[in-house]
């Protein structure tokens, strides 16, 4: 095991890449400076990218030049948007911890304006309970005017600064001593960041707190509140009726979650506010405006599927490779809904029909009614109804129809517009010809517009649909 940083000389260096590139060296440890063109790999079988919120759009295309075929693992607790926006459309496995270390506290977090009462009475508790304090101030070149307000406001604590400019060993000095109790705030720019576990360091203010991304606030207010005690976090910022509407919801979002293990509620707040970027481009953050994130989303996943299909079977299991379709639209003129009389507040409702598109089996879908019932009483004949057209999705699905259309006593069923999709040799195939041959006066076959449908006459309400598609799909449904 070895490591590269700038610490190291010139010499150390060049012997370090080339044990590295003849591979004497297992594991290297580095910043940035592995990606230099240098650095060359014997046999690289493995990339671990801790703090990826840290590398650029820059630094990654390097990586994807080093990794095509290299097994990665990335660590963050707050991945930038279109790192997390990967994850959550099944580009990237995503594994989440969410239990923190025993007897750790949460970080209470203010947003306070910059004053002198709260710096100092602050500073002096802290001092007090034998802690100590980091101040961030992000510029170099008025860094020395801070430290010395701070001196004004606090005379009896000691003070030292830290930024990223000064000479390597100066800088080891300085954070050593800090570490080792010498001095009891430290001035410093975001260069503490990441890395820095220091227990006794329990209060932390951020000058000028409106200026920070989300990441950034999440990762200054870890370095306290690493031991047992009871941390606190002042992020300091004008009146939040001054800022802009971005800078507000940040300040906003980072008192909010203040709770243990809130970097994925931060790093999804924040996939909110910026949009999740260019995909495909170099563009880290911002909105599809063109045709809307849910569209952009749909046609995402699809391609993902296909491709995963197409170049990496292996990848899909058994199960869901039977699976021909993501999801099935339906359009009716029945009534289906959640009436707005028997849950009142719009909110609610939206909420539910959220949490109802998301519900992929009986089990679940029967668990829902129950707490239905029980929050707002006997279940409407309207939403009776909604639960049995979930249920005409799921086996619409299976069978093979992307598309439901029930009007006029009628249930028109629209297949795969790929005529040379596997579904077409597939079971489920079968089975639909099948039933179309035995029930010939009650349903016909057609193809139009590229398309084949299938319609069956007859039929004026769900409980009928779903009688028919049930002895297609030989599975039994279950009815309100």
């Amino acid at each position: 095991v070895d490591y590269i940083n700038r610490f190291r000389s010139a010499k150390e260096h060049k012997e370090v890449l080339k044990d590295l590139e003849e591979g004497r060296i297992d594991i290297i440890i580095g910043t940035h400076r592995l990606l230099s063109e240098d650095v060359k790999f014997k046999n690289l079988g493995l990339l671990v990218l801790d703090e990826e919120q840290k590398f650029g759009v820059g630094a990654k295309e390097k990586l994807k030049k080093i990794r095509i075929n290299v097994d990665t693992l990335t660590l963050t607790a707050t991945p930038i948007p279109r790192t997390l926006q990967f994850s959550l459309m099944g580009a990237r496995d995503l594994s989440i911890i969410n239990t923190p270390p025993p007897n750790r506290q949460s970080v209470q977090t203010e947003i306070r304006p910059f004053g002198e009462e709260i710096i100092r009475d602050a500073i002096t508790y802290e001092i007090s309970r034998g802690g100590q304090v980091f101040f961030v101030h992000n510029r170099i070149q008025n860094i020395q005017e801070v430290a010395g307000l701070i001196r004004k406001y606090c005379p009896d604590a000691v003070v030292s600064i830290a930024h990223g400019q000064m000479e390597g060993h100066q800088l080891e000095k300085i954070m050593m001593e800090f570490i080792e109790g010498a001095s009891d705030v430290l001035v410093a720019t975001t260069i503490i960041e990441s890395g820095l576990d220091i227990p006794n360091a329990n209060t932390i203010f951020i000058n000028e707190a409106h200026h920070y991304g989300l990441s950034d606030l999440h990762q200054l207010r870890g370095r306290v509140g690493r031991s047992n005690r009871k941390a606190f976090c002042y992020l300091l910022a004008p009146s939040l009726a001054a800022l802009t509407d971005e800078a507000r919801k940040r300040l906003q979002a980072i008192e909010e979650f203040a709770d243990l293990g809130g970097g994925f509620n931060i790093a999804m707040r924040d996939l909110d506010i910026r949009g999740a970027g260019n995909i495909l481009g170099a563009e880290q953050s911002g909105f599809i405006g063109d045709i809307g994130f849910e569209m952009y989303q749909k046609i995402l996943d699809e391609a993902i599927i296909e491709l995963k299909e197409s170049d990496f079977p292996e990848l899909i299991d058994q199960q869901k490779a039977e699976t021909f379709i993501k999801d099935c639209s339906i359009e009716t003129d029945m009534e289906i809904l959640i009436p707005d009389d028997y849950v009142h507040h719009m909110t609610e409702r939206l909420n539910l029909y959220k949490e109802l598109d998301n519900i992929e089996n009986e089990e679940r879908l029967q668990e829902f009614q129950e707490r239905l019932i029980d929050r707002f009483g006997p279940i409407p004949s309207a939403t009776a109804g909604l639960f049995n057209a979930l249920r005409l999705r799921w086996l619409a699905r299976n069978i093979g129809f992307e598309r439901l259309i029930l009007r006029n006593n009628m249930v028109t069923g629209y297949f795969l517009p790929n005529p040379e999709s596997s579904y077409y040799q597939s079971e489920s195939f079968t089975r639909v010809l099948q039933y179309v041959q035995a029930n010939p006066p009650t349903c016909s076959m057609k193809e139009g517009k590229e398309k084949l449908s299938l319609a069956f006459k007859n039929i004026s309400n769900l409980q009928e649909a779903l009688t028919v598609f049930r002895k297609i799909a030989q599975e039994e449904v279950l009815f309100l």
